[in-house]
This record gives structure tokens, C-alpha cells and sequence, in this order.
């Protein structure tokens, strides 16, 4: 953690909104006129994606069927907590870009599924901005999560998560529902093992939680929209927190328990500037001080 060169971690999975997410930090970032770093969890991969293909099938014959880009063995992350330290430590460091499609592609020169060359990150950077699944990470010998000023989770119930990748995968990318499903399968152990602990360290958690029947995400036609969902918003520490504030503004909310809310799925947008504008304020006045 650092006063004079905060990092802000979104730790979270498909079908959670992350566009959404990613839009209102955005907005925050330029209300306020802060500066922020990017580094996307896709660029600490440590395959690109044909390496990873042949990395899947080589584990497999080596008796692992649980190999997935979900697990610390697939991804940089040593080399994510040093990218942490060191910006917390003087503001610096390295990043690239994984390429995702074609519009990367001709953005950047590089071939989807490959990363672009390592280069400097901006001089004036207020801040380090996050987004991944390796945020809150804590292994034996990797502790992405002590560096992390501002960390939260993003996560839709399981079945919503499963619906979203199935239909991506099969309309986007073209893959059969039975390749799909055996992602699904091997993703698994590291799932449970290493992205769902990180929710019990995040300061603020967030979960999408559809209102329309998802109970055979296997059979579904459609991903459930925002307007189809309400949305869990919980507080490690809501000492501070606002809650009148709210409910006032975020219209046919409630609150379940004293720490957490329950706010309509379209809503989830205006909740995060709400929330975290305040937050993200403290900590560049924190910044400005030292």
C-alpha cells in the first residue's frame, strides 16, 4: 500500500459487468482530472494464446486436466506484485497489452492473442488502475493483495458467469458448447482455489445476481440484461459509509444486512461513482499531503 502512488484492483470474472466497471472508474478518473495507469489482468498471462494451447495439451499428457489460465502457473504473478511494489514505491514500472481481437489487432500492429512489447508506463500517473482476476491474489510465495490501496470484487452468481461465457464463446469465437464446457470443467479447482478467496480480502465487493430463471445455464438464449438483475453491494468496513445517502439516490434499494445493499442491476453503474468517487478522492488528497 502507498500514500503517494495509490494502486485501485478490480478483481473480477466474466458476466459480472466489467464493462461497466471499467466505464465508471473512467468517469471518475476524468470528473476528477486524475491520471490513471492501466494494467490489464490479460497482460500478465504467461502464454499467449497458441503457447497456452500447447501448455493445456502438454499438462494434460503430464497427467494435470486442470491446467487453466485461472491458476498462478499460468499467470506473472510475482512479476505482478513487483510491478506493484515498484509503482507504489517511486510511481514507475513496465506494462503491455494482451491482444484480444482484431480491432487490437489493427490498433496495435500485433496479432490477436499475442501482447504487445513491454514499455514504460506514463510519467504522471496518479494512480495504478487494475482489472483482473489476480488482484487479491495471496499464495505461499505472492501476495498481490498487500500492495492493493482500494480493492474490489466484481462477480456474478455462478450459473449467470457460465451463461456468459458459453454464448461469447460460441458466437464470438466459434467454439462448440462442448469445448466450452470442458474449459468450464478444467477452470474449476482453480476457481475455487484461487479467484474465490480473493472476495473475502476485497474492501468492496460486488454480485450480479439474475431475476429470470438461470437455472440450466447449458440451455440458455440470451444473457440476462442489467434491468434483469439486482446487484449485492458489500462492505468489509462500512464504517463511513453513507447508507441513507444511498438509498436515497439509488432508487428501490434496501439494505440486508448492516454492511451490505440490494440495488437494481441498472443501477450498478451510478452505485460504483457514488461509492467510490469519495473514496478515490481521500486517496488523492492522502497523495497531495505527502
Amino acid at each position: 500500500m502507498s500514500v503517494r502512488y495509490p494502486i485501485v484492483a478490480i478483481t473480477g470474472s466474466s458476466g459480472a459487468g466489467t464493462t461497466s466497471v471499467m466505464s465508471s472508474f473512467q468517469h471518475i478518473f476524468r470528473r476528477e482530472g486524475i491520471q490513471a495507469q492501466i494494467l490489464e489482468g490479460d497482460s500478465m498471462h504467461r502464454f499467449d494464446r497458441q503457447a497456452m494451447r500447447a501448455e493445456i495439451q502438454r499438462q494434460a499428457q503430464l497427467g494435470n486436466p486442470s491446467f487453466s489460465d485461472f491458476g498462478p502457473e499460468a499467470n506473472l504473478l510475482k512479476e505482478l506484485e513487483e510491478t506493484f511494489s515498484t509503482f507504489a514505491q517511486t510511481g514507475a514500472g513496465r506494462v503491455r497489452r494482451y491482444i484480444h481481437d482484431a480491432a487490437g489487432a489493427a490498433e496495435s500492429g500485433c496479432e490477436p492473442g499475442t501482447f504487445t512489447a513491454w514499455q514504460d508506463m506514463i510519467a504522471s500517473a496518479d494512480l495504478l488502475f487494475y482489472e483482473g482476476l489476480h488482484g487479491g491474489y495471496v499464495g505461499p510465495e505472492v501476495n498481490v493483495a498487500r500492495h492493493v490501496d482500494l480493492l474490489v470484487g466484481v462477480v456474478p452468481t455462478i450459473n449467470l458467469e457460465w451463461i456468459q461465457k458459453l454464448l461469447r464463446d460460441k458466437t464470438t469465437r466459434g467454439y462448440s458448447q462442448e469445448a466450452v464446457v470442458d474449459t468450464i470443467l478444467r477452470r474449476m479447482p482453480d476457481y475455487i482455489n484461487h479467484i474465490v478467496p480473493q472476495f473475502s480480502r476485497t474492501h468492496v465487493n460486488f454480485q450480479r445476481v439474475p431475476t429470470v430463471d438461470t437455472s440450466n445455464p447449458f440451455i440458455a438464449r440470451d444473457i440476462p440484461t442489467a434491468d434483469e438483475s439486482m446487484v449485492v453491494i458489500r462492505f468489509a468496513n462500512p464504517k463511513g459509509i453513507d447508507f441513507p445517502y444511498l438509498l436515497s439516490m439509488l432508487h428501490d434499494s434496501m439494505m440486508t444486512r448492516p454492511n451490505t445493499l440490494l440495488i437494481p442491476g441498472g443501477k450498478m453503474g451510478l452505485a460504483m461513482q457514488l461509492i467510490f468517487t469519495p473514496m478515490i478522492l481521500r486517496l488523492m488528497d492522502l497523495k497531495r499531503r505527502a
